[in-house]
């Protein structure tokens, strides 16, 4: 009896402390946190912290000036091993094409949309029903879903075919860089915003609460796929227009004709369908993919290695047995002599040291960072990144972001990890690609 009494009492002790632990009067932390576990996520290469010295490590060939040694420190974080592929790409075009055509059943048939919660309480607006199959031998989804196919007098030989200009995805981010202004925070004397934000049409709007720096976007996401036509004059590339992005046999190349715009679009996304599918699960939806800033991008290409040229840590394009290193413009011209004429299939390469594959060649990559010729000199040495948010009535000049590691397309010196160059955030190249980035929690 003594030892049920006396087990009853600790028992009640713990639910005491452990449910008034205030009470105790010493610091005990938040009880009842879960313990935060991330697994290394797929298909992507862990980069650890450190710090390196950034710019070039040869002659600045086209004396440029737009790079200085500098040594500067970065985050942990993970990165793809390779470029975003077209098949990868091509899962993010379709889930914007079946969502757009389950709005649209779901305007008509109930079915296709969730109108109420588990609790019966109302959803506004309502959330799509991913579990509904759709049949296109229905005749009725067939008339609803119309409107998304190209007009029969647009059509070639009459091929039924979805029209690609309504491939619309609407997305949201948070524009932290004009929520920290200090002359943008709320006010707890006045209990107000008392700022201004400028939004992506360079309007001024004034800050009414939270939701003024949630932005919202509106992008086509499919890619070009007339650059490979519009980038070269007299050369014969209609092969690539019409089946680079769409056959099976280049599912694992690069995905090209995608502008900065679409890149960042299509991380938003990604970042959307994992953090939902982790919520579901009971697990904190906390990871955020991004296209790499700058300095992490070199840092990521050089490998560990100090000083070093290239990606692979020698100073030449070729290995002992003479073979090149990368896919690139060798020699006066020689596409072929690397094995690849335009993009190859990635991975086909020897990683580097952080087992990144085609940190150099195949297709230069989009960054997070904008371009501009002295960002070294006045950007921090911790995590430097120079950014900016360009509007569409902005000077092109405001419009350029940093591209990195040189493509199939160009001569050597734009393999090296130091060389910077950049490309318009609303243009398209057949030899731009990406990769995305995710901040490792933690240390």
């Amino acid at each position: 009896m003594k030892k049920i009494i006396s087990f009853g009492f600790v028992l009640a002790v713990l639910i005491i402390s452990s449910c008034s632990n205030y009470k105790s009067g010493e610091l005990t932390g938040v009880p009842g946190r879960t313990k935060f576990f991330e697994p290394d996520p797929f298909g992507m290469v862990f980069i650890p912290q450190g710090s390196y010295t950034q710019g070039n490590n040869d002659q600045d060939v086209a004396w440029a000036q737009s790079t200085f040694s500098k040594t500067v420190t970065v985050d942990p974080f993970w990165m793809d091993e390779t470029e975003i592929t077209n098949n990868e790409y091509r899962q993010f075009v379709f889930w914007v094409r079946d969502s757009i055509m389950r709005r649209m059943l779901g305007e008509q048939l109930d079915d296709f949309v969730i109108s109420e919660d588990a609790l019966g309480n109302p959803i506004e607006p309502p959330a799509i029903n991913w579990d509904v199959r759709i049949d296109t031998r229905d005749e009725e989804i067939n008339e609803i879903l119309s409107d998304l196919y190209l007009a029969d007098n647009e059509r070639f030989y009459n091929q039924k075919e979805i029209d690609t200009r309504k491939l619309m995805y609407e997305y949201f981010w948070i524009d932290l860089k004009q929520a920290a202004s200090k002359s943008n925070r709320y006010n707890f004397e006045t209990k107000q915003y008392e700022g201004f934000i400028i939004n992506n049409q360079g309007e001024k709007i004034e800050i009414k609460d939270r939701s003024t720096f949630v932005i919202r976007d509106v992008i086509n996401v499919y890619p070009d796929t007339l650059c490979w036509i519009a980038d070269f004059t007299y050369s014969f590339n209609e092969p690539y227009t019409t089946m680079y992005f769409w056959h099976p046999s280049y599912d694992n190349y690069p995905v090209v004709g995608v502008n900065w715009n679409q890149a960042r679009a299509f991380s938003i996304w990604r970042t959307q369908m994992l953090n939902s599918i982790l919520r579901t699960s009971g697990q904190p939806g906390v990871h955020d993919y991004r296209l790499p800033i700058e300095t992490e991008w070199e840092y990521a290409a050089r490998g560990g290695l100090e000083h070093s040229m290239y990606p692979w840590g020698g100073y030449y394009t070729r290995n002992k047995e003479g073979c090149f290193l990368a896919n690139f413009k060798p020699l006066r011209g020689n596409y072929a002599d690397d094995g690849g004429v335009v993009t190859i299939a990635v991975g086909q390469y020897q990683p580097n040291e952080y087992g990144l594959y085609d940190m150099a060649g195949n297709v230069a990559e989009w960054t997070s960072s904008a371009f501009d010729e002295s960002a070294y000199i006045f950007s921090h040495d911790l995590n430097p990144d120079y950014r900016y948010n360009a509007r569409p009535d902005d000077q092109p000049v405001m419009k350029r972001k940093v591209i990195r590691g040189g493509s199939w397309k160009d001569i050597g010196y734009y393999m090296q990890n130091g060389t910077r160059s950049y490309e318009y955030q609303d243009t398209s190249k057949s030899y731009i690609g990406f990769r995305c980035v995710r901040s490792y929690l933690g240390t």
